[in-house]
């Protein structure tokens, strides 16, 4: 067995940044959907609910991307933490 005893906070990070900016984008066909569904919706024609819906279609994959960032550096800085208290994540190599 092997341990993972640290992990490179910024390496994590980073990573973790990529990965939530990705989700971002394919969430944002959704925002898109749920944008042009609202604009319909009611009476009259609102064209707010598109705007809203493109605006966060474009704005989430760097708002996701930060956060990624954010807590995965949190989340590796507690990892270390706890390894060294506790132990790291056990796995084994064939």
């Amino acid at each position: 067995m092997k341990t993972i005893k640290s992990v490179g906070v910024l390496s994590v990070a980073k990573i973790m940044g990529a990965v939530y900016a990705v989700l971002g984008l394919l969430f944002a066909p959704m925002f898109l959907l749920i944008g042009a569904v609202g604009s319909m919706a009611g009476q009259h024609a609102n064209p707010f609910g598109a705007i809203g819906g493109l605006a966060m279609a474009v704005i989430m994959p760097f708002f996701y991307g930060v956060l990624g960032f954010v807590f995965g550096a949190i989340g590796a800085f507690l990892y270390n933490l706890m390894a060294k208290w506790i132990g790291g994540i056990e796995f084994e190599v064939a």
